[in-house]
């Protein structure tokens, strides 16, 4: 009789403790479980720990509910202003919603995906091009919009969108090198032609101040003179002044030209005397001797 209560325990607690493994379930601390059962969901939601399950009869599934990194594969499409371009991006999502994650699409993750292409390529082809070199911020806050918009309803959030590469045809790349470059070209002439109007403006200012005071031309000549000797070279050159030029001018404009031969020293001799006196004779001594 005691073997048999012995047996009849033995086999209690062996199936007792076989109901326990079946039945014992583990969550982890990033994870949710959602029970089904007898293919109905149950409305409790199973928390991180130890938890048990009917088996046979119920079901635990497992959702992870840490932010997933989703690549987007490269697409390839035409923008606006008729630009070929593939353009690659990175999403983040998380799982809110676990019974949701689970019961309404057969692969969250996969919907993710195809809806994140989607969106890409038509995100492409509503920009431009400058705008998807430049204002990606813009971009990336309009495709994100784009994809939470069905997401939320499979109980997921995207948490962040990205584009990471944007690649273009090896002619627009040339294309915008040269654009770029001429455009960079056109900004350095601009300075120069500012740095050149602010320089003439300030010899004019230093012109009309040298005028006022000819001794400031004076000092500026030896001043050049003292750069030019302090090279070491073997020549000097010594500026000659323009004043000195003019004043030259000045000076040879108050008399009157001068005939060409030997008219240059007989023209005023002829301009003093009138027409009624006789011209004296240059040998009055040849005529004396002539009379004799």
């Amino acid at each position: 009789m005691v073997e048999e209560l012995v047996a009849a325990g033995v086999t209690l607690v062996s199936a007792g403790a076989v109901y326990v493994m079946a039945a014992a379930r583990v969550v982890k601390q990033y994870e949710r479980g959602v029970v089904f059962r007898l293919g109905r969901l149950r409305d409790d939601v199973r928390g991180p720990g130890f938890t048990m399950i009917v088996p046979g009869i119920d079901k635990l599934r497992k959702v992870n509910m840490q932010i997933v990194t989703m690549p987007v594969p490269a697409q390839e499409g035409i923008t606006r202003d008729n630009v070929t371009v593939r353009v690659d991006a990175v999403v983040y999502f998380k799982v809110t919603a676990p019974a949701e994650a689970v019961v309404r699409v057969e692969d969250y993750r996969f919907a993710v995906s195809q809806m994140a292409q989607t969106s890409l390529r038509s995100i492409i082809g509503k920009s431009d091009l400058d705008d998807l070199l430049s204002d990606r911020e813009k971009l990336n806050q309009g495709l994100e919009l784009m994809i939470d918009s069905p997401a939320v309803e499979w109980g997921v959030t995207i948490d962040r969108v990205e584009i990471k590469d944007v690649s273009l045809p090896e002619t627009m790349k040339r294309s915008m090198a040269r654009q770029a470059e001429a455009d960079r070209e056109r900004r350095a002439r601009v300075i120069n032609a500012d740095a050149e109007l602010q320089a003439s403006k300030k010899l004019a200012e230093a012109a009309k101040e040298m005028s006022e005071q000819p001794a400031a031309l004076q000092l500026r000549l030896l001043q050049t003179v003292v750069a030019v000797a302090a090279e070491k070279n073997s020549t000097l050159v010594l500026p000659f002044p323009v004043e000195l030029l003019r004043f030259l001018e000045k000076a040879q404009q108050g008399y009157p030209a001068a005939p060409q031969g030997r008219a240059v020293a007989q023209q005023p001799v002829q301009e003093q005397l009138s027409p009624a006196e006789p011209r004296p004779d240059p040998d009055p001594e040849g005529s004396i001797s002539r009379q004799d």
